[in-house]
């Protein structure tokens, strides 16, 4: 029954947490001893503590499963239609062109986590951070990039004039309207405003 739950939910290579199996109201106890017999059959691997997967086998017979980054961003960011977080700081900057430099460590923000601090997944670290208010679909993008304007200067490696350019399309892209950025800002530090009127995106 929970190997065929999981087939029909989860794709392979897909990350599987056990947190999520817990919604079939099967004991905890009975759930770790059922997934520890399906990964000794070789149907399930586990990838991490509480992380498993459906293994996918390459043409020369090797298995491919998900990879850190992929865990984080089902675990902290979003998985099929829910938003919980996104990324963030230098992440964040150089997705948008802002940054050249590209992060060791990931930084991300999730309503998914109780308190800020670092997490290693395989071998890999993230640094994950309470929200100001929750994330959701409908407020990711305007929350994003209010996150980012708390310490702009530390990311920026071009003028304020190319950053303007790059705030300016992403909020066009993203749909972003005064009235979003009206009802969040006050929620963050004074140099956001600042740095909000500095780029001129009012």
């Amino acid at each position: 029954m929970l190997y065929n739950y999981i087939k029909y939910h989860y794709k392979q290579a897909e990350p599987i947490f056990l947190s999520d199996l817990l919604s079939m109201n099967i004991a905890e106890l009975d759930l770790e001893q059922q997934l520890k017999e399906l990964c000794e059959k070789g149907l399930l691997q586990q990838y991490d503590e509480d992380v498993y997967f459906i293994p996918k086998k390459t043409t020369l017979n090797s298995t491919i499963g998900p990879n850190a980054d992929m865990v984080a961003r089902y675990r902290f960011i979003s998985k099929g239609d829910n938003v919980d977080g996104f990324y963030a700081g230098n992440t964040f900057a150089n997705q948008i062109g802002i940054s050249t430099q590209v992060p060791y460590v990931i930084e991300i923000v999730s309503n998914n986590v109780s308190d800020d601090g670092e997490v290693l997944i395989g071998n890999r670290r993230f640094v994950v951070r309470k929200p100001v208010v929750p994330v959701t679909k409908e407020n990711v993008h305007v929350l994003q990039m209010l996150d980012l304007l708390v310490k702009l200067d530390a990311y920026l490696d071009c003028s304020y004039e190319e950053a303007r350019e790059k705030f300016a399309e992403y909020i066009s892209v993203c749909g972003i309207a005064k009235s979003d950025v009206d009802l969040y800002i006050n929620k963050y530090p004074e140099s956001v405003s600042r740095y909000f009127s500095k780029l001129e995106l009012n």
